[in-house]
């Protein structure tokens, strides 16, 4: 069954910690935590001090999303903070082999993620060293954005990746009316903000991205 991971990005953050510990009571399956510096992407949101202070809010896994530079200096700040997954933009990284072997060497997960127009061909040969493969179904940077069709991207991957044990995890404008195709199309884990945070009911939201 696909997993759910609800993005905090589009939460309340005045009341943070009860936000992270109301979906995870409404059946979240993992924690999405959107890091940008306003220099890879045109925002800033937050850093390793915030993951680390609602990281007793809940033992779901937290699915640590990099949209920063020089993501090498970075990675064991948001090890310590309580990252069980770390993905990093292809795009963004000279070095993604070097990355992902420090990743791995703190005994973490790892993922690549791609932008909606970044080819599949970037991550190719990365395959036997990475556990998670994010594709963006909006351009990285800001919740709330329109979706962008990534179907026929995810269900390149999946035939791609077919013997192996890899997660395919899609982000970006995320709702019940194009989860089911995605799913279709061999997407593992859903990214969802605005629809599970900006809904009255956050179990009845993310059963209906399960379907």
């Amino acid at each position: 069954m696909v997993k759910i991971a609800p993005s905090i990005l589009a939460a309340d953050f005045s009341k943070l910690g009860k936000e992270i510990k109301a979906v995870d009571k409404a059946g979240a399956d993992m924690i999405h935590l959107d890091i940008m510096d306003g220099h890879f992407v045109d925002n800033i949101s937050f850093g390793p001090g915030l993951i680390a202070s609602v990281r007793k809010s809940t033992n779901k896994v937290f699915d640590v999303h990099l949209m920063i530079d020089n993501v090498d200096k970075y990675v064991q700040d948001y090890i310590k903070a309580g990252a069980d997954v770390i993905t990093f933009h292809v795009e963004n990284t000279k070095y993604p082999a070097k990355v992902i072997k420090m990743i791995k060497a703190q005994g973490i997960k790892v993922g690549l993620a791609l932008s909606p127009d970044t080819s599949i061909n970037k991550i190719g040969k990365y395959l036997e060293d990475i556990d998670q493969i994010l594709v963006m179904s909006v351009n990285p940077g800001f919740s709330g954005q329109k979706y962008i069709s990534q179907e026929e991207k995810v269900k390149e991957i999946s035939q791609m990746i077919r013997c192996r044990c890899i997660s395919i995890e899609v982000d970006g404008g995320i709702n019940d009316k194009n989860a089911p195709n995605l799913i279709k199309a061999g997407a593992d884990i859903l990214v969802s903000g605005n629809y599970i945070f900006k809904s009255s009911n956050y179990k009845k939201s993310i059963q209906k991205l399960k379907g």
